[in-house]
């Protein structure tokens, strides 16, 4: 991508504002649509928001985006339909035992409320807080539970696919067991055996750093530095690690753009949040300098990758091994082609990724490395000028997505490709929108002066 370097954050406020126009509309339309006997709504086909029974794993972005609107504008109804719908239907959330989710739907939602509450945003009863404080301590343990161990010490929570499966995903939804050891809580093993929510997040992480990034480091013929794997795939006989593999990307050795987003967001963030801790609680699950050390190392390598394999305006295709791509010239000295009839782009990974860019900027900065602080901060910024006008930001007051161009799973062709088109186009996803208006929210307090805002 080319990083312009003359972007400042206030530029982009209009655009900002011009969201959370277009995102009202949005919400309302949804909520007022909204059947929850249907299912969950994940992406949209022809405009309209559709379920996809897999997981119910977007749920909280639905109602999450609701209370990011409120948070954003202000505007009361938001913050009602978000809070009605969060106590009518999360609970089943909280004790999900079958996913790896629960950063996303319950941070999402019962975070955001309980945030808002304690920074006196809205007001809520001691026993409302602590109703989002027994949903968040849960969902923490409940996340922490899904472990499975790697020979020679660690492990990880594992994916839905069962315990030898390991999501490059989770380290974003990793933030549930963050919030949970915050609030005081651990899990509760067989035995009363008491297990620290915070060191399954670090050896997780440290997992997800060893066996889903890649660093130039001769791990085998397609080492690429900052590329991620989806999936890492273990032997759960005897924990051994056996091989990388995709779900929803084209190849176990080339990229999924929406995993690397993952990673690029849920590294800075951990930094962020390991930040916070005092040195004793981190000296039992291998010390400060251990713990940033890997994080970082992670959080350098993908953001890079991503840097170097996107679009010219910041905006990635879905997978950078797609086959099409090969046909499309040098396309990564050019801007995106949403419609083009080789591959699909992604937005939904650049809105991720842009908010871990950010991050990862704002991080170096404060540690004193500007030089390097600049190059990630000003990408963030140049994949935000691009993503938030058109051909992405949809302000059809007849499509209910918001940020346009998103790709689900390319591979089971579950994406809508509009007639007359070879590739998906023209369509939205709960995540990306709903990670479209956090980084929008992330920016707007920047811009603002506002306090800062993050998971924790």
């Amino acid at each position: 991508m080319k990083i312009d370097y003359s972007l400042e954050p206030r530029q982009l406020k209009a655009k900002i504002d011009r969201l959370w126009d277009a995102s009202a509309a949005k919400i309302r339309s949804l909520e007022a649509a909204y059947e929850p006997a249907r299912g969950t709504p994940v992406f949209t086909v022809r405009g309209v928001y559709t379920s996809r029974g897999w997981t119910e794993w977007t749920q909280g972005f639905q109602f999450g985006s609701a209370i990011l609107q409120f948070d954003a504008t202000g505007e009361r109804e938001f913050l009602e339909a978000g809070r009605k719908r969060t106590v009518a239907l999360m609970a089943s959330h909280v004790s999900h035992t079958g996913v790896h989710d629960h950063g996303f739907n319950n941070v999402s939602t019962y975070g955001n409320l309980l945030r808002l509450a304690r920074d006196g945003r809205i007001d809520a009863s001691e026993w409302e807080q602590n109703f989002y404080r027994m949903a968040l301590q849960a969902s923490g343990a409940v996340q922490a539970r899904r472990w499975s161990a790697i020979r020679g010490g660690g492990g990880y929570i594992y994916s839905f696919n069962g315990p030898h499966s390991l999501f490059v995903d989770t380290i974003r939804s990793l933030r549930s067991l963050g919030v949970a050891h915050l609030l005081g809580h651990l899990l509760m093993d067989e035995g009363d055996r008491r297990i620290s929510l915070l060191d399954r997040l670090i050896q997780h992480a440290r997992a997800t750093a060893d066996y889903s990034v890649y660093y130039g480091e001769g791990r085998d013929a397609y080492d690429v530095r900052g590329r991620t794997a989806h999936e890492s795939v273990f032997n759960v006989n005897d924990g051994n690690y056996r091989c990388p593999n995709s779900q929803q990307g084209y190849s176990p050795f080339s990229t999924w753009t929406r995993g690397l987003a993952w990673a690029m967001l849920g590294f800075p963030e951990q930094l962020e949040f390991i930040e916070t801790l005092d040195d004793g609680a981190l000296e039992a699950c291998g010390g400060r300098s251990s713990i940033e050390g890997f994080l970082r190392k992670a959080a350098l390598a993908t953001c890079d990758f991503y840097i170097d394999n996107s679009a010219a305006d910041g905006i990635p295709y879905w997978d950078t091994g797609a086959p099409g791509l090969a046909r499309m010239g040098n396309y990564r000295n050019r801007p995106a082609e949403p419609f083009n009839e080789h591959e699909p782009v992604d937005s939904s990974a650049a809105a991720i990724g842009a908010q871990g860019l950010l991050r990862l900027g704002r991080y170096l900065e404060k540690h004193g490395d500007a030089d390097q602080a600049k190059r990630y901060w000003q990408a963030g910024l140049t994949v935000l000028d691009n993503l938030f006008d058109e051909p992405y930001l949809s302000t059809d007051s007849q499509h209910q997505g918001l940020i346009l161009h998103s790709v689900y799973h390319r591979p089971n062709g579950w994406d809508h490709v509009p007639e007359g088109r070879k590739v998906p186009c023209g369509e939205t996803s709960m995540r990306g929108d709903y990670h479209a208006r956090e980084v929008a929210q992330y920016l707007g307090r920047v811009i603002d002066g506002a306090k800062y805002y993050t998971f924790f």
